[in-house]
């Protein structure tokens, strides 16, 4: 067997690259580098600017080339930092060294000392960290997040008054609007993003063990922590005053569960929409030119929901992960985040993989009411709860003697199939008001939705 050329091991990386591409901006090795470099850049120019450890303020032109360089990272300090790595064994240090590199380049080596200093790695990293997440969480994975919620109110809506029969145990059971439980989804959706969108992004710049000690050492009359909370929150992140060597990953424990319970949700709408798709309730749209078998001609398969369900599967196997292990870091500091952390993009890319394809499988679906009508219509038993609500209402108010009213129609209904012609007698031989009487017998199975339409107006509040 010949070898073949280097390949992408993760399937992210190859076969679904062109979904998830837009991760690679923030949660790759060359996103956490760049914003490695943009912090390492404003730290220095934050120094100069407030003339702290000896530092002067740079021009405007200077600061200008300085952030241009930091914005237009690029393949070749990609590159340059590879090459760097290979002698430093260090990545952090090896960013150190190129932007002291692009400091002699602009004749600002004066300068070079202030890059990186009262700095640990992790005061970089931390801060790098939590700009590439949040930046993923906004600009990527929460605009597909929003389309997909909003393409099921849309649907919701469209189906709004479209009776369907529930199923409770898998078990016809009271009538609903499909509309209405598309809704459900898109309320436990919108809840989950609410919380989503409450998370703080926390960082630390606090030095070595979060002390400030060589902070004060070199300038002891400048209010470090005051220091250090502006800079943190001019990145637009929120300062954690309290940490170790590591900012404690609390806020991203707190992210990567709330995304997972998100994908659960996600995972439950596929697993619905796969079993009314199934039943027929849903018509799938052939798409030109697809198989849906290799040997079966005939179909059309819900893959885009069973894609849906694996890789919400396998990001809530990362995130959970994640959520679990980072919380944790021996005394003051260990490594173990160091790697995990690596594979966020990994967990994050997984969900947006599962985004694109319930986007696009609810695209690809219309609903049958034929066969939803023809469904209420086998089911005339469903009725069996109104008609003993009703009694019981009767027998309160004092319209009927009828003894056990739910033994009743359970002895009717329970375990067979009846028709409209056995309730319209059963009904008909009730001791009843004649009123209560008038709206059994004009019950339908496709009418009994109760305010399962009005519902949805609660999606508007």
């Amino acid at each position: 067997m010949t070898s073949l050329p280097p390949q992408p091991l993760s399937p992210l990386d190859g076969r679904y690259r062109a979904a998830v591409t837009g991760l690679g901006e923030y949660l790759s090795e060359a996103g956490l580098n760049q914003a490695r470099v943009h912090v390492e850049v404003e730290w220095l120019i934050y120094l100069t600017e407030h003339s702290l450890l000896g530092g002067t303020p740079l021009s405007a032109d200077e600061t200008a080339t300085l952030r241009t360089w930091a914005a237009n990272f690029g393949q070749a300090e990609i590159d340059q930092l590879a090459e760097t790595e290979r002698t430093t064994q260090h990545d952090v240090k090896a960013v150190e060294y190129l932007v002291r590199g692009k400091l002699d380049e602009m004749d600002l080596g004066r300068l070079a000392e202030l890059t990186h200093v009262c700095c640990t790695s992790e005061d970089i990293n931390n801060l790098s960290y939590a700009l590439t997440v949040k930046h993923a969480v906004e600009q990527v994975w929460r605009p597909k997040f929003d389309a997909v919620i909003a393409e099921i109110a849309r649907q919701a809506e469209e189906y709004r008054e479209l009776p369907m029969m529930s199923r409770t145990h898998g078990q016809p059971a009271t009538p609903t609007t499909l509309g209405k439980e598309l809704a459900v989804f898109v309320h436990r959706l919108e809840r989950q993003l609410h919380q989503i969108d409450d998370v703080e992004y926390l960082g630390k710049f606090s030095g070595a063990t979060g002390t400030f000690a060589a902070h004060l050492a070199a300038d002891p009359d400048t209010d470090w922590a005051a220091v250090s909370q502006e800079f943190v929150e001019g990145l637009g992140l929120d300062w954690n005053p309290l940490t170790t060597q590591i900012e404690s990953h609390d806020w991203q424990a707190e992210l990567y569960a709330r995304i997972a319970h998100a994908n659960r949700i996600l995972h439950n709408l596929a697993t619905d929409i796969w079993s009314y798709i199934s039943i027929g309730y849903f018509r799938q749209i052939p798409v030109a030119g697809a198989t849906g078998s290799s040997t079966m001609p005939h179909k059309v398969n819900p893959i885009r929901f069973e894609n849906a369900e694996a890789n919400l599967e396998l990001s809530n196997a990362i995130l959970d992960s994640l959520a679990a292990t980072l919380v944790t870091s021996r005394w003051q500091r260990d490594l173990t985040d160091s790697s995990a952390q690596r594979n966020i993009g990994v967990g994050f890319g997984h969900s947006v993989l599962a985004l694109d394809n319930i986007l696009k499988g609810l695209g690809q679906i219309d609903a049958a009411p034929e066969v939803l009508a023809a469904d209420l219509d086998a089911n005339w038993e469903v009725l069996g709860e109104a008609i003993q609500t009703v009694i019981r209402a009767e027998v309160t108010a004092g319209r009927s003697t009828i003894s056990d009213p739910y033994a009743a129609l359970k002895e009717l209904t329970r375990g067979r199939r009846i028709g409209q012609a056995d309730l319209i007698e059963f009904v008909e031989g009730l001791e009843i008001g004649e009123a209560a009487k008038q709206r059994l017998l004009a019950l339908t199975p496709a009418t009994y939705t109760g305010s399962a339409a009005d519902l949805l107006d609660y999606l508007q509040r």
